[in-house]
């Protein structure tokens, strides 16, 4: 089979010919779409926490087909998403609505998980709540704002470029705006953070009493180191959220979530937002698009 071999950090990628993945207890899976997700982005520069070793087939959420033709969509667990073929445990399995393409299956499960347990298990969202979406034009963020949206909450998005932002309202945001022209005076119940660094830390000011900030993120840095007495003082509180953890310790969590989703999906409630389509060839020019955050919802390769 063809897959993309990451072979060293900061390298190119390798269109390489690999043996076939041996099911040894799981599923495998033709791949017909596998998307790309910002800790992708990291580990190539070597800047995620927990670094795979190298080389690497990367990809960690994949749609495909099954042998008998089943549609279905899947989490990896970490990597083999870049290939023509997939294992995949059996448990990961998850059925693609009939409607639904492989591209919109390989953009939903990571990041609508991400967005919706932590909005859903985490957070309370009062009635009339306001929750602000940082980086709302990208794969989380489009989930979060649709889920906050369908929570009831008013949704303020926040995008680096005023081109992402018409797209932000036409998913449910009632305010959108470019990081730099948010009002001084915002205040807001539930901020959901992918992007870390210094918007982190101007987050925790913009909470009102008992509000909470999920982190869910750094692409543009690691958090700030923080003392216990910024939250104590302020009555707020900080959520952390990595869905891979909760996989591994609270599998049933995360299935109970799943079927949530999709019974949304189904009703016309949620859609995934697929930005771009990329041959699994060019999936240098993928990670650059995703890197340079010139992309909107979620990039797919296509092998």
């Amino acid at each position: 089979m063809r897959a993309a071999l990451l072979r060293e950090v900061d390298g190119p990628f390798e269109l390489a010919d690999l043996p076939d993945p041996a099911g040894d207890g799981r599923v495998v899976v033709r791949v017909r779409a596998a998307g790309i997700n910002y800790a992708d982005v990291l580990i190539r520069r070597g800047r995620y926490p927990q670094m795979p070793e190298l080389p690497v087939v990367l990809g960690s959420e994949i749609a495909g087909e099954l042998e008998d033709g089943t549609r279905v969509m899947a989490i990896t667990s970490g990597s083999g998403g870049y290939a023509e073929r997939a294992a995949v445990d059996r448990a990961q399995i998850v059925p693609l609505p009939d409607a639904a393409s492989f591209a919109e299956g390989a953009s939903f499960l990571l990041t609508f998980l991400t967005a919706y347990v932590p909005l859903t298990r985490q957070v309370r969202l009062r009635p009339g709540a306001t929750v602000l979406v940082y980086a709302a034009a990208g794969g989380v963020g489009t989930a979060a704002v649709q889920v906050a949206h369908e929570l009831g909450a008013r949704v303020v998005a926040a995008a680096g470029s005023h081109a992402k932002l018409e797209l932000c309202r036409e998913l449910g945001a009632a305010e959108a705006y470019v990081y730099d022209e948010i009002p001084d005076d915002l205040r807001v119940d539930v901020v959901v953070d992918p992007v870390g660094g210094e918007l982190f830390e101007r987050a925790i000011g913009r909470l009102r009493p008992l509000g909470n900030l999920v982190a869910i993120g750094f692409a543009a840095g690691m958090w700030p180191e923080m003392s216990p007495a910024a939250l104590v003082g302020r009555n707020v509180g900080i959520q952390g959220f990595y869905l891979g953890r909760l996989l591994r310790h609270e599998p049933g969590v995360v299935g109970e979530a799943v079927g949530e989703l999709l019974a949304l999906w189904r009703a016309g409630a949620l859609r995934p937002v697929v930005g771009a389509e990329i041959p699994l060839a060019e999936v240098d020019r993928a990670h650059e698009l995703v890197e340079s955050r010139r992309s909107v919802g979620k990039v797919v390769l296509v092998p």
